[in-house]
């Protein structure tokens, strides 16, 4: 519990500094291993922040999606597709040993790191998945899902008002994206009930 407090700790730093990806010299170090295309990514990330129809948003969000896949490593990709196969086949234990390798041996693989801390969550280890989590945003702090995830392990485990924080940078991010407009005014109501 510890662990997860820390965690929790240096992930709601890192919630504070991610507007800086948008700056000039900002977020993601320049030069760093196994990204796709950043101008492509930068375009797509300006179109899901302005786009206001929720079909087309999705659309945008998988073309992320499919962008954060590539690593530019045959190894890797061959390696996620294994890890990919054992989540669906429930062989988390499996999937979590082809993962580490992609950790370990493409560290700035920001995907890896967030499939990483998918299969912790399933696997109920959220102290786990809040670390790798927190890799994931420090080598992409526009990632939507692993915000999404860090939202649902502070809901889990009580802490309403960061889960409430991470939604809104979802928000932020993604302004279409239902889920996470539900869970603002979900948790908005319940601190409002409270007092809060």
């Amino acid at each position: 519990m510890v662990r997860f407090i820390a965690t929790l700790g240096s992930l709601l730093l890192a919630l504070a500094p991610l507007a800086q990806a948008d700056e000039p010299g900002g977020g993601v170090a320049a030069g760093t291993a196994v990204q796709s295309a950043p101008s492509r990514l930068d375009t797509l990330f300006q179109d899901l922040k302005r786009e206001r129809n929720e079909r087309a948003a999705r659309r945008i969000a998988m073309r992320i999606g499919e962008a954060w896949m590539h690593s530019g490593s045959a190894t890797a990709d061959l390696l996620m597709q294994w890890a990919n196969e054992a989540i669906k086949a429930e062989k988390f234990s499996v999937a979590l040993d082809h993962l580490d390798q992609v950790v370990m041996l493409f560290p700035d693989y920001a995907e890896g790191w967030n499939r990483r801390a998918t299969v912790h969550f399933m696997m109920n280890d959220y102290a786990r998945s809040m670390t790798d989590i927190s890799r994931t945003l420090e080598l992409e702090p526009r990632h939507f899902g692993a915000l999404a995830g860090m939202a649902r392990i502070l809901q889990a485990t009580g802490r309403q008002e960061q889960a409430l924080q991470a939604y809104t940078r979802i928000l932020d991010i993604y302004p279409m994206l239902r889920s996470a407009q539900q869970a603002v005014a979900e948790i908005s109501n319940e601190l409002d009930g409270r007092g809060i």
